[in-house]
């Protein structure tokens, strides 16, 4: 099983994540019906799949790999998880 986050990028360069599924790995028909059903209409979108098993450390990986170092933060809106730096 793997975690899907769904969020987007705010005006800030913040990383917002709304949405988070458990889907099997790289089902891509599943990943696709979720991303098409994302607003885009400001090109802010952003989902990624992370081969984890829990939420917070979807979230984590996320944080380190597209966050981290641009020295934004990342919000999670789904869980509230607090991020480990």
């Amino acid at each position: 099983m793997s975690i899907l986050l769904l969020g987007r990028w705010d005006h800030g360069g913040n990383l917002v994540i709304e949405e988070s599924h458990v889907i099997e790995d790289g089902d891509q028909t599943t990943i696709d019906r979720h991303v098409e059903r994302q607003d885009n209409s400001d090109r802010m979108a952003w989902a990624c799949e992370f081969l984890v098993d829990q939420h917070r450390r979807a979230v984590q990986a996320a944080y380190e790999e597209y966050v981290r170092d641009e020295g934004a933060r990342l919000v999670d809106e789904v869980e509230g998880f607090e991020l480990a730096s």
